[in-house]
C-alpha cells in the first residue's frame, strides 16, 4: 500500500493558465520584458514593514520587494545586503547575487555595517549554527568584525561612514572572502561605480587566468581559530567560480542580461538522439559541479522570449539545452527544451511505441477527414478548447459551400482547426479533443485526470510533460538504480515525471512532490495510491522548502537521486500575447526556486 504524507494548508487555488506554445505564430526573437514580481508573497513570512534607510540616509528597498525575495527562501539579512550591493542592476543580477551569497551560505555574516538603519534578524536557513558563533574577529582580511568589543564596533561603524565609495566596495568584497589586493584591483579595473556583482565577475575572470586566489587560500585556512569554518566559506566561493569556468561550457556574460542573444533553435528539433534513428554522436562535456548524482532535469518551452534560454542555461552550469519536438514521439507537436546532466548513451523508448499520426491514433476520424485538410499531427496541446459557437460557424460555412469548399472557406477552417486542434468527427463537423484523448497523446494512463471538471482537466493536461519524450531521456536511470530511487519533484503538476519513471519500471522509493494546485495534488495522490508502494510526501508551497527542511529530508531518506521539474508556461509561450514576461513572470519565476533548491540539495549532499 502506498504511503502519502500531505503538507497542504488546503486553501491552494493556484491555477496555471496558458495558451500553449503557439509555434505557428511565435517569434523567438521577441523582446523579453524587464524584471517584475518574482513570486507570490506570503503574508505570514517575517519581514520589514517600512522602507529601510541605508547608511547614506537614502530610501532603501521597499518592504514588499524585500518580502518577495524572502518568500523565495532567502533570509532577510541576505536580501538586504544583496539589494544594497546590487545597486540599480536588474533582477537577474540580484538573483545571481542572492544565490552566490546563499552558496557561501550561512558562513556569510551580515552586520550593521551593511544594513545600517535596520536590526538584522536571525538567519533561519543556517545549516551549521556554530559557524556564526565561532566566526573569527580577523576573518575580513584582518579587519575587526567582532561583536564582543563595543569599542571596536564603534570604531568600525565610524570607519564605514568615513570610507570613500571605493573603500566600501573593497571592504564589501573582503567581507565576502576575497583577498583585499584582488578586491582593490577589481575596483580599479571596473571603476568605483561598478556593482558588486560586476566586481565579483571581474575577480573570477582574473582568478581563472592566474588562479592567485587558490594560492592565497591556505593563508585563510592556516589560522587555528575558526579555520574549519573559513575553509568552508572560501570553498563556497571556489565552487561558484568553478561553475562558470572554461570556455568549453559557455561564457557567462553580464548578469543584467544586456548581452543575452536569442539561443538558436535546431531544425529539425530532434534533441541529441531519437529512438531507432541514427544520429551524430554528441560530444557534451559537463563541468565538474554539474556531474550527477544527484541528477537533475529541467523542462521549459522552447519558443521563449529573448534571453530566457540564455539565462536558464547560465544558472544551470552553462549546460547546452536539448531541444525536442514531441511530434517525433506522438501524434502532437510539443516543442520543449531540457537542461539536464543525464548520460546520453543507452537511451531506450517506452513500449509500445505510440502512433505518430492522427489517423493512427484516432482511426475513427479517417472517415470524415477531408482531402483538403493536410494535417497529419496536432499542434501543441493547450490548456483551453474552442467555443461551441466557433464549431457552429465552421459547420455552417461548410454546409453552405460546395464540395470541396472554396479556398477562402478552406483557409478559415484550416486556421481554426490548427489553432484549436480540432478533429473531424462527422460530415462538416469538427470537435476539440476530449480529455481522455489528450491523456493518450501525452502518454498518461486512461482516466488519469478523471474525476475533476473538464476545464481543470484541460488546464492540467496542457501544462504537463509529454511522458514518452521525458521517459526516453530518463531511461538511462533504469540500470543505474535497480533498487529504486529517491526523487525530488518540483512543480509536479499531474505527475508526468512520476508516470514516466513508473512506465520505465523504475521503482520510486520516496518522492517529495512540490505542487501548488490542490487539483493536481489530488490527481497525483490518486494515481500513486493505485500504482506505487513507496512514500509520497506532498508539499503545497515551494517557499516552505527551505535549506533546513531539505537537509532534514536528505538525512531521513539518504539523499536525492533525481531533482526534476519545469515551470508553467504562462509567461514564456508564443501564443501568450499579453503577459510574455519571461522568467520575471509571476509563475515562470518559479525557475529561480528550482535553482535555489537544486543548489541546496547538491551542497547538503556534498557536505553530509
Amino acid at each position: 500500500m502506498a504511503h502519502c504524507v500531505g503538507d497542504s494548508d488546503g486553501s491552494d487555488n493556484f491555477e496555471w493558465d496558458s495558451d500553449g506554445d503557439g509555434e505557428e505564430a511565435a517569434s523567438f526573437n521577441a523582446a523579453g520584458a524587464s524584471s517584475s514580481a518574482m513570486a507570490s508573497t506570503n503574508a505570514d513570512a517575517p519581514g520589514p514593514s517600512t522602507r529601510v534607510a541605508n547608511g547614506n540616509g537614502k530610501a532603501g528597498p521597499s518592504a514588499s520587494l524585500v518580502q518577495k525575495y524572502m518568500d523565495m527562501g532567502f533570509p532577510e539579512e541576505i536580501v538586504l545586503k544583496a539589494m544594497k550591493d546590487n545597486g540599480d542592476n536588474g533582477a537577474d543580477s540580484l538573483v545571481e547575487l542572492l544565490l552566490t551569497y546563499q552558496e557561501l551560505g550561512n558562513d556569510l555574516k551580515v552586520d550593521n555595517g551593511f544594513a545600517s538603519g535596520c536590526v538584522p534578524q536571525n538567519v533561519d536557513d543556517s545549516d551549521d549554527d556554530d559557524i556564526l558563533e565561532n566566526w573569527d574577529d580577523e576573518d575580513a582580511g584582518g579587519r575587526s568584525t567582532g561583536v564582543a568589543n563595543s569599542v571596536d564596533d564603534s570604531r568600525d561603524e565610524d570607519f564605514l561612514h568615513e570610507m570613500s565609495q571605493t573603500d566600501e566596495k573593497v571592504y564589501s568584497l573582503v567581507k565576502m572572502g576575497f583577498p583585499e589586493d584582488e578586491a582593490a584591483l577589481a575596483v580599479t579595473r571596473c571603476g568605483q561605480d561598478a556593482s558588486i556583482s560586476v566586481l565579483v565577475d571581474s575577480i573570477y575572470a582574473s582568478q581563472t587566468a592566474g588562479d592567485v586566489y587558490c594560492g592565497n587560500l591556505s593563508d585563510y585556512e592556516d589560522n587555528s581559530y575558526g579555520g574549519r569554518n573559513k575553509g568552508r566559506f572560501m570553498d563556497g566561493n571556489k565552487k561558484r567560480r568553478k561553475r562558470y569556468e572554461g570556455q568549453a561550457h559557455g561564457s557567462r556574460g553580464p548578469l543584467d542580461g544586456s548581452s543575452d542573444e536569442p539561443m538558436p533553435l535546431p531544425h529539425p528539433m530532434v534533441g541529441f538522439s531519437l529512438p531507432h534513428q541514427c544520429t551524430m554522436p554528441v560530444d557534451r562535456s559537463l563541468p565538474s559541479q554539474a556531474m550527477g548524482p544527484p541528477y537533475f532535469y529541467y523542462e521549459n518551452v522552447a519558443l521563449a522570449p529573448k534571453g530566457v534560454w540564455t539565462t536558464i542555461s547560465r544558472f544551470l552550469y552553462d549546460i547546452q539545452p536539448e531541444f525536442v519536438d514531441s511530434k517525433y514521439f506522438c501524434a502532437a507537436a510539443r516543442k520543449r527544451g531540457y537542461i539536464h546532466n543525464l548520460p546520453l548513451e543507452n537511451r531506450s523508448p517506452l513500449l509500445p511505441i505510440p502512433p505518430k499520426k492522427i489517423s493512427e491514433a484516432f482511426p475513427h476520424t479517417k472517415r470524415w477527414w477531408p482531402s483538403w485538410d493536410p494535417r497529419r499531427q496536432f499542434n501543441c496541446l493547450q490548456t483551453c478548447v474552442s467555443s461551441a459557437k466557433l464549431l457552429e460557424r465552421i459547420r455552417v460555412a461548410l454546409t453552405n459551400s460546395s464540395d470541396p469548399p472554396p479556398p477562402r472557406v478552406q483557409k478559415f477552417v484550416l486556421e481554426e482547426c490548427r489553432k484549436w486542434n480540432l478533429a473531424w468527427v462527422g460530415l462538416n463537423k469538427v470537435a476539440p479533443l476530449e480529455p481522455d484523448e489528450m491523456e493518450f497523446l501525452l502518454g498518461f494512463p486512461k482516466d488519469h485526470t478523471r474525476g475533476i471538471s473538464r476545464r481543470e482537466r484541460y488546464r492540467s493536461l496542457g501544462n504537463s510533460f509529454q511522458v514518452d519524450t521525458v521517459a526516453y531521456h530518463l531511461s538511462v536511470l533504469k540500470d543505474m538504480y535497480p533498487q529504486g530511487m529517491n526523487v525530488l519533484s518540483l512543480f509536479s503538476g499531474i505527475g508526468g515525471a512520476e508516470v514516466a519513471l513508473h512506465r520505465l519500471g523504475i521503482r520510486m522509493k520516496t518522492v517529495i512532490s512540490v505542487e501548488k494546485s490542490e487539483v493536481n495534488r489530488t490527481i497525483l495522490k490518486s494515481w500513486w495510491d493505485q500504482t506505487q508502494t513507496g512514500l509520497l510526501i506532498e508539499i503545497s508551497d515551494v517557499q516552505t522548502l527551505t535549506s533546513e527542511r531539505i537537509e532534514a529530508y536528505v538525512r531521513r531518506i539518504g539523499g536525492f537521486d533525481l531533482v526534476i521539474g519545469g515551470s508553467p508556461c504562462n509567461n514564456l509561450t508564443g501564443s501568450n500575447r499579453y503577459h510574455r514576461d519571461g522568467l520575471e513572470g509571476e509563475h515562470s519565476s518559479l525557475f529561480y526556486h528550482y535553482v535555489r533548491i537544486l543548489d541546496s540539495v547538491k551542497s547538503i549532499m556534498e557536505r553530509l
